[in-house]
């Protein structure tokens, strides 16, 4: 799935100009950059949530997505986003059973296979044990698992993440974005990813698409991106990047007044 020359606005005003970016079958492409920077704004036009005021958004095949009706494209394309209405009093299995609306007929039982993929969603996100209890009563991090979880039973071959980490402890962060690299790995799906976090960037993407302003900055693997030189003019702040000797896998770290003398152990 591409977009190619893409101009974006929100009342007249241009927020981002003639950006382009490639999601690849089983590979992650993370987009990174400042606040504003327009990265949700893209992954919204992906995902046919902001409609582009010039340029395509397009599959391998070259169909626009534009031109799908909207159950073909959700039987094509998901989104994560970073907030969505809670239903009230509404198990926690219903809603991932949501999921599979692209692919049911007017009858549920059109959907002889959904039943296995909502419980195969809900166990790789850890949410099974909660199937029965409302979703109201969930904490912010186990909604979010939930979400992901529906966005996972849709069974899509392109999967869009809007800040996915955000309300997740470290050890669902870090659950959350090793499943990131197994749908892509295991399961072929065309990843995009908005990260603030840029060493979960570079920990999980194989591409990272860096955005200011609106524009695409660079674009390309992580250890190419991330320089000490761009991500310090791009950010405003110094950020010193050094890489993993066993791996080579970069590693951001931003010098603030108070932090710059301090030293990690080794």
């Amino acid at each position: 799935m591409y977009g190619d020359g893409l101009f974006l606005s929100y009342a007249g005003n241009t927020v981002v100009e003639n950006a382009a970016i490639t999601l690849h079958t089983g590979r992650v492409t993370a987009l990174v950059g400042p606040n504003g920077s327009g990265k949700s704004t893209v992954l919204r036009t992906m995902a046919r949530l902001h409609r582009p005021d010039r340029g395509s958004v397009r599959f391998g095949d070259d169909s626009s997505a534009l031109a799908l009706s909207a159950r073909d494209f959700a039987r094509r394309v998901t989104l994560l986003a970073q907030s969505r209405p809670t239903p009230g009093g509404v198990r926690v299995k219903d809603v991932v059973g949501y999921g599979r609306h692209p692919h049911r007929g007017r009858w549920r039982g059109d959907d002889a296979g959904g039943p296995a993929v909502v419980a195969r969603a809900m166990d790789v996100t850890g949410v099974a044990a909660m199937a029965d209890r409302p979703v109201d009563e969930l904490s912010g991090g186990e909604l979010q698992r939930v979400w992901l979880a529906t966005c996972l039973a849709q069974d899509t071959e392109v999967l869009l993440l809007d800040e996915p980490t955000t309300f997740l402890d470290l050890r669902y962060q870090v659950e959350l974005l090793e499943l990131v690299r197994d749908l892509a790995e295991t399961h072929g799906v065309a990843i995009g990813i908005v990260l603030h976090d840029l060493n979960q960037a570079a920990e999980i993407a194989d591409r990272v698409v860096l955005l200011e302003k609106g524009r695409v900055r660079a674009d390309g693997p992580p250890a190419e991106v991330f320089t000490e030189d761009l991500l310090s003019r791009v950010y405003g702040i110094r950020i010193e990047v050094t890489h993993d000797p066993l791996t080579g896998t970069a590693r951001t770290r931003p010098v603030g007044r108070h932090i710059q003398n301090v030293r990690v152990p080794q």
